[in-house]
C-alpha cells in the first residue's frame, strides 16, 4: 500500500510543480509549432511582437491594426498558464486579472523597446520592465490579489524551455564541458569564500551554507534547496534570497555596462554574465541587454544570439544542474558532522533527483527536437524556411515569457526587505560577489577566451 501511495505521489508531482508545467507548456508550444510547420503553415500569426516604429501615431496604428492578433495571443497565454496554475492552487479569477495587467504592460514595454531611438537611450525591454516593476512595487500600494500572476520562476522556466528550441543541441555538446568546468571552478570558490567569511563573522553555519549556495549555484532556488537540506532556520532562506535579489539586480545593470565599456565580444560577455550573475531571470535580462548592443555599438564583435547562448551554457548547463548535488553533499555534511541541524535521517542519492531543476530536461529535449528536425535541411534552406516559420515564432514566444518574468521580478521586489537581511550576511555575501565577478572575468576573458570568442562566431 505504501509503495502504491509513493508511486501516486510521484505521478501527482508531474502536475503540481512549476518545473514540470514549464516542460509541458514549452514542449507543447514547440509541438504545435512543428505541426503547423510540417503542414506548410506557421504559428507566426499568434506569436506576434511589436515592430520597429518612429513616431507615436505610427505605433498606435500598428497596435490597432494587430489588435486581433494580440488578443488571440493573450487568450493563448491565459489558457495555458491559467490551466497550469489551477493545479498549483491559484484561483483562476485572480490570475486572470493579474495576468491581464502583466500582459498589457508587457505590450507597452515591448513596444518601447522597438522605438528606433531605444538603443540610444538603452531602453531594452528587460530593463524597462524591471525598473517599471520596481517603481510600482515600491511606490504604489498594489492589491494583494494582483500578486497571483507575478510568477517569476514559472515564466523564466517556460522561457528557458523555449530557449532550448533556439539553441542547437550540437552546440550544447560542444560547449557543455567547458561551461561545466568554468562554472564548477567559480561555484566551488564562491561557496567556500562566502561560507568561511560568514563563519568568521560569527554566523550560524546553516545560514553560511545557505548564503554560499545562493551565490555559487542558482540564487533563489539554491538558497531554498540548501536551506532545506541542512535544516536551516526558517528565516535563513529569506535572508539569503533578499541578498541574492539585491546583487542580482545590481548585476543586471553593471555587467552589461562594464562589458560594453570594455567592448567584450558577445560570447565572452555572455559567459562572464553566466558565471557572475546569481539568478536565471536576472542573468537573462543582462545577457539580452548585451545582445542588443551587437551590431549597434562599434567595437563589439560577435552575434547577438551568442550572448544569450553563452549565458545559458554557463548558467543553466554549467551551474543550475548542480543544485541537487550541492543539496546532497551538504545534507550529508549536516547529518554526519553538524549538531542540532533539524535534519532527520541520512541523506540518499535520490536527493539529487528531487532537487534537480527539472525544467533543464525540457530545455535539452527542445534543443534536441529542433536539432533533429533541422538535420534534413541545408544551411540556406534552414535560414529561409525553418527559422522564419518554426524557430522564429518560438523565439518570439520566448521573449514574451522573459518580459513577463522581468516585470514580475520588479513587482515582487521590496527595497525594505533588503534591510531585514542584516549587515553580517550582507558583508559575507558581498565578499563572495567580489571574488565571483573577478574570477568569472578572468576565466571568461583570459583562460577560456578563445572558446567563447569562437562561440560568438558560430
Amino acid at each position: 500500500m505504501s509503495s502504491m501511495s509513493s508511486s501516486n505521489s510521484q505521478w501527482n508531482e508531474l502536475f503540481k510543480k512549476e518545473d514540470w508545467w514549464s516542460i509541458w507548456i514549452g514542449l507543447g508550444l514547440l509541438l504545435t509549432a512543428f505541426l503547423f510547420f510540417i503542414f506548410g503553415s506557421s504559428i507566426g500569426w499568434i506569436a506576434i511582437t511589436p515592430a520597429k516604429w518612429h513616431a507615436l501615431p505610427e505605433l498606435a496604428n500598428q497596435l490597432l491594426a494587430n489588435a486581433p492578433r494580440y488578443l488571440a495571443q493573450f487568450i493563448l497565454w491565459l489558457a495555458i498558464l491559467g490551466f497550469a496554475v489551477s493545479f498549483l492552487k491559484i484561483p483562476f479569477k485572480q490570475f486572470f486579472g493579474s495576468f491581464l495587467f502583466i500582459y498589457i504592460i508587457s505590450i507597452l514595454v515591448f513596444a518601447l523597446g522597438q522605438w528606433d531611438r531605444a538603443d540610444y537611450y538603452n531602453l531594452e525591454p528587460p530593463l524597462v520592465a524591471l525598473v517599471l516593476g520596481l517603481l510600482l512595487a515600491n511606490l504604489v500600494r498594489l492589491p494583494k490579489w494582483l500578486e497571483s500572476g507575478f510568477r517569476v520562476e514559472f515564466y523564466i522556466k517556460i522561457g528557458i524551455v523555449l530557449l532550448g528550441a533556439t539553441l542547437p543541441f550540437t552546440l550544447i555538446i560542444w560547449a557543455g564541458p567547458v561551461a561545466i568546468l568554468q562554472a564548477s571552478i567559480v561555484s566551488l570558490t564562491t561557496f567556500l569564500v562566502i561560507y568561511f567569511v560568514a563563519k568568521r563573522l560569527g554566523l550560524d553555519r546553516r545560514l553560511a551554507a545557505t548564503l554560499g549556495a545562493g551565490g555559487a549555484v542558482c540564487g533563489v532556488s539554491g538558497s531554498i534547496a540548501i536551506a532545506g537540506a541542512v535544516g536551516a532556520k526558517k528565516e535563513h532562506a529569506p535572508i539569503s534570497i533578499s541578498i541574492v535579489i539585491f546583487w542580482a539586480i545590481v548585476m543586471i545593470f553593471a555587467l552589461p555596462l562594464i562589458s560594453k565599456w570594455l567592448a567584450l565580444p558577445t560570447g565572452v560577455a555572455g559567459a562572464w554574465i553566466g558565471t557572475s550573475e546569481f539568478a536565471d531571470a536576472a542573468g537573462f535580462a543582462a545577457a539580452q541587454t548585451y545582445a542588443a548592443y551587437a551590431g549597434h555599438v562599434p567595437g563589439i564583435e560577435g552575434s547577438a544570439e551568442a550572448a544569450v547562448n553563452a549565458f545559458t551554457l554557463m548558467k543553466v548547463i554549467g551551474r543550475d544542474v548542480w543544485i541537487g548535488i550541492w543539496a546532497l553533499v551538504l545534507s550529508i555534511v549536516a547529518t554526519t558532522r553538524w549538531e542540532e541541524t533539524g535534519v532527520r535521517g541520512r541523506a540518499n542519492y535520490g536527493e539529487i533527483w528531487r532537487r534537480f531543476p527539472k525544467f533543464v530536461i525540457g530545455f535539452l529535449l527542445a534543443s534536441l527536437a529542433v536539432t533533429a528536425i533541422s538535420r534534413g535541411y541545408d544551411f540556406a534552406t534552414y535560414k529561409s524556411d525553418v527559422v522564419p516559420h518554426l524557430v522564429g515564432p518560438i523565439k518570439n514566444l520566448r521573449t514574451w515569457a522573459f518580459i513577463f518574468c522581468f516585470f514580475s521580478i520588479g513587482l515582487t521586489t521590496r527595497f525594505s526587505d533588503f534591510a531585514k537581511a542584516g549587515a553580517k550576511p550582507f558583508y559575507a555575501f558581498t565578499v563572495g560577489v567580489i571574488v565571483n565577478v573577478f574570477l568569472g572575468y578572468v576565466l571568461s576573458t583570459q583562460v577560456f577566451v578563445d572558446f567563447w570568442v569562437k562561440l560568438g562566431q558560430q
